[in-house]
């Protein structure tokens, strides 16, 4: 399918590497002016270019912490100021962090919300009303799995995400009159920095880590960060109208509830 995303204008958080910088490739070689966000500048700057290079729309990099109020309205306005406008949010910052309940402090759990729940409130806290004034908006929550189906030491994340679940649904609700469509994507085990991580600090190569892990894949493989970015480009085009209040699993059939 041939998507279009010409004249539209999008932030993606978290869009310096993975799957957000997968999303911002996409919608840019899709046609869309993308700001992306991230806190480092040296890889903000580095993915800008990169995205670059096959876009065919403009790229800018905002730096900033979405943990941190004061960050997401600066950003936001950095990306008004290139592109007028946002038809197009991805909350995708925020990484897994996983402890049992007893390890679980006040501390970690609050940081844990700032940077996934709460950032997503403030973006779209901006956002909305413009998305509204248009009739025309798109949202998408990047979550994980564990927001349906929490497993044990799963804390904080299975938390802030179910949360972010809850706060998709209910937006849904409220923008469908508006024709502003609000959709979580569920993140399984996608390649990504976070694992090559983990598989450094168990003393594996990232093949052996993948393979004992995609045991519980039915697909038997990792996902790639290109075909979530596919699934969220659908989402926000118009090739997408009718699909609001969702909560799609992209895991390779990973988790036990649908």
């Amino acid at each position: 399918m041939d998507i279009s995303l010409a004249g539209r204008a999008a932030i993606v958080t978290g869009g310096s590497k993975g799957i957000g910088l997968a999303i911002a490739s996409r919608f840019a070689a899709s046609g869309a002016d993308v700001a992306i966000v991230a806190r480092g500048r040296q890889g903000l700057d580095a993915a800008v270019k990169q995205i670059g290079a096959t876009a065919k729309g403009r790229v800018v990099g905002a730096q900033g912490d979405v943990g941190i109020a004061a960050d997401v309205q600066r950003v936001y306005e950095e990306a008004m100021a290139a592109f007028g406008k946002i038809d197009i949010a991805v909350n995708n910052a925020g990484t897994s962090r996983n402890g049992s309940f007893e390890d679980l402090t006040d501390e970690i759990l609050h940081y844990d919300l700032e940077q996934k729940l709460f950032a997503a409130v403030r973006l779209c806290r901006l956002v909305w009303p413009q998305m509204k004034d248009r009739r025309w908006g798109r949202i998408i929550n990047v979550l994980n799995i564990g927001a349906k189906a929490p497993r044990a030491a799963s804390a904080p994340t299975s938390i802030s995400r179910a949360a972010g679940m809850a706060f998709t649904k209910v937006l849904a609700g409220e923008g469908a009159p508006h024709n502003v469509l609000v959709n979580a994507l569920l993140v399984g085990l996608i390649e990504a920095d976070q694992h090559v991580q983990a598989a450094n600090k168990q003393g594996v190569s990232i093949d052996e880590y993948q393979a004992v892990r995609a045991k519980d894949i039915p697909l038997g493989r990792f996902g790639r960060a290109e075909e979530f970015a596919n699934l969220a480009c659908f989402l926000v085009s118009d090739a997408g109208s009718y699909v609001t209040g969702t909560a799609i699993n992209v895991d390779g059939g990973r988790s036990p509830v649908v």
